[in-house]
């Protein structure tokens, strides 16, 4: 049955909402959409009268390809509305703060990706999935990536050639680094005599940094490092990096700001040292993560690196056993980086402890607004915010926030 509706807000995760409520993907607040109704989303859908702020998809790819939600509004309206999702969140747990201007990368610019890659009846099918479904659409234009990552696109398919089977994808990471290509697949045929083989021939004819399939690295031409301050880490196979350089440079320097002056530092899920290593530079660091071969690359890393002070490291699932009171005692200032879920174990300790300055880096407003509600609770002052959008024309948000100790505050407990 077709309907005619009127969108009236966006929803998080980028489609626009009707009365209902009705989701209609690729529309903004304040158009008329018509389309085919399935449940609760609207299909097939037609523009009837668009929004000012509707622009060309700068992207070829955007109507079949599912990598991107938001092409078709402008960048200002995006902007405002990713403000306006983080200041939701808050305003649900009743706490306010003064946003800095968002700053977002800027196109081609990813430096890494993942494709699927599959094997067709005529060769090899590599790129990004449609919105909603396992089809495999082709990016050679994408407007993300960073040119130098774009190669990157046909060793998936050559990939694909030599390892996936006929009935699935295969998941290629590729990363830039100081090297080359940093690819590692997933999801493909178990690794033999002759895959191997052949992986490694490939590596070598495209003069690939490393290669790694499944868990296994394959070829390794040159150790594929990434630059975290002064220190050249090799990171993992697949192990996470920050979306763009440009994004990781400005929430480096609002870490940087907040936890000037502490001469003893804890980065909490400190991953392979995107913060830690910088800021020991001027301070002696605690790093603390869960998965010991990211802690490993950064203790290599910062062992490498000339004139940085003491950084410690210990493997830690902060989720089942964050950091206690008494154990962040020695502290001046503290990073918290979780993941989507955020950190409300090692929050609780936090609040406790009374850290005096905390930078949070979080990927998921609601649950930074459920940790930030804990430590202002406590007595710490939520002083600034600044949104980093390092994945343009999507629906997530990042940001950087800074937390310090009010003066008023009682002692710790």
């Amino acid at each position: 049955m077709d309907a005619t509706l009127d969108i009236l807000r966006l929803g998080h995760q980028g489609d626009g909402i009707a009365d209902g409520p009705v989701f209609a993907p690729r529309t903004l607040p304040g158009e008329t959409v018509r389309g085919r109704m399935d449940g609760t989303r609207l299909q097939d859908v037609r523009i009837v009268a668009p929004s000012g702020d509707r622009v060309t998809p700068p992207c070829r790819h955007y109507r079949s390809c599912g990598g991107c939600q938001l092409q078709h509004a402008s960048d200002a309206f995006v902007a405002a509305w990713k403000q306006e999702v983080v200041r939701s969140a808050l305003t649900a747990q009743g706490l306010e703060v003064a946003f800095r201007p968002i700053h977002v990368s800027p196109p081609r610019s990813r430096r890494r990706a993942t494709f699927a890659a599959r094997r067709t009846k005529t060769g090899a099918l590599a790129g990004f999935h449609a919105p909603g479904s396992e089809t495999v659409i082709a990016v050679s234009g994408c407007q993300l990536l960073d040119p130098e990552l774009r190669p990157g696109l046909a060793v998936a398919e050559a990939l694909a050639l030599l390892g996936a089977s006929r009935k699935g994808a295969l998941a290629v990471t590729v990363t830039l680094s100081d090297s080359g290509l940093d690819v590692a697949a997933r999801g493909g045929k178990p690794l033999d005599g002759p895959l191997r083989a052949a992986l490694a021939q490939l590596a070598g004819r495209e003069r690939l940094a490393r290669l790694t399939w499944e868990e296994e690295t394959v070829a390794l031409r040159a150790p594929p490092h990434q630059g975290f301050g002064s220190a050249r880490v090799v990171p993992p196979p697949g192990a996470f990096l920050q979306a763009t350089r440009d994004g990781e440079a400005v929430l480096l320097a609002g870490v940087r700001e907040i936890t000037q002056g502490a001469r003893r530092i804890v980065d909490l899920f400190a991953g392979c040292g995107t913060f830690s290593l910088p800021l020991a530079e001027g301070a002696e660091v605690l790093a603390i993560e869960g998965e010991a071969e990211m802690l490993r690359a950064l203790d290599q890393g910062w062992r490498a690196a000339p004139g940085l002070k003491r950084l410690a490291t210990e493997t830690r699932d902060l989720f089942r056993r964050p950091l206690t009171p008494d154990e962040l005692a020695r502290f001046d200032a503290a990073v918290l980086d979780p993941p989507r879920a955020g950190a409300e174990a090692q929050v609780a300790e936090l609040a406790v402890a009374r850290v005096p300055a905390i930078a949070y880096v979080s990927c998921n407003p609601v649950s930074f607004a459920r940790d930030a509600r804990r430590l202002v609770a406590a007595g710490y002052v939520l002083g600034w915010l600044q949104v980093v959008d390092q994945f343009r024309w999507s629906a997530h948000v990042e940001l950087v926030a800074a937390f310090h100790l009010s003066s008023r505050a009682g002692p710790s407990r």
